[in-house]
């Protein structure tokens, strides 16, 4: 179980990866679209905490200032440790800010931050699917470079619980 800080797509963008995660699904590569709970979302995590207390995390981000939308802009295909696909977004200097104010604030609680997601190290992506087979890895390049590049739109922000699907939408967007 983790507690996830997610920027969440507009309209546009969350229908082409949900078009995406389907025509995966298609090829037989597990997305998000059927992982877990199923209640995913297209979304880039900003922060990951493996240990937390809702509550505390919840008010340590709504408390962060005000930031307006995010555009992402999506133009190359990752493949991480464990089989993982993602969209890769590029980074920005306002981005990288913007998602080491959101570390900040949530760790400051005493919540642990997953390693992959601390600043300086993470990379912005959008999760595609969740275990991919060394055969499958062409099949899904090819799918996501039919749909790149994509440029979204982010101007909400929740926390996602994991294990659940739950989301608490922030204030102060993105």
């Amino acid at each position: 179980m983790a507690l996830a800080v997610c920027l969440l797509f507009d309209a546009r963008g969350d229908r082409a990866v949900r078009r995406l995660w389907a025509q995966l699904e298609e090829h037989g590569i597990p997305t998000l679209l059927t992982h877990t709970h199923g209640r995913h979302v297209p979304h880039v995590s900003y922060a990951v905490f493996r240990t937390f207390n809702v509550e505390r995390v919840l008010a340590a981000e709504s408390a962060l200032p005000p930031a307006g939308p995010v555009t992402l802009r999506f133009d190359a295909v990752g493949l991480f440790r464990r089989r993982r696909g993602a969209l890769i977004a590029a980074s920005t200097p306002s981005l990288l800010g913007r998602q080491a104010s959101v570390v900040a604030a949530g760790a400051a609680t005493g919540a642990e931050l997953h390693l992959h997601y601390r600043p300086g190290v993470w990379l912005p992506h959008c999760s595609l699917a969740t275990s991919v087979s060394r055969t499958a890895m062409p099949v899904l390049a090819a799918a996501a470079f039919d749909v790149l590049p994509l440029e979204v739109v982010c101007d909400r922000l929740v926390v996602v619980d994991s294990a659940t699907g739950q989301r608490w939408a922030l204030p102060h967007g993105s």
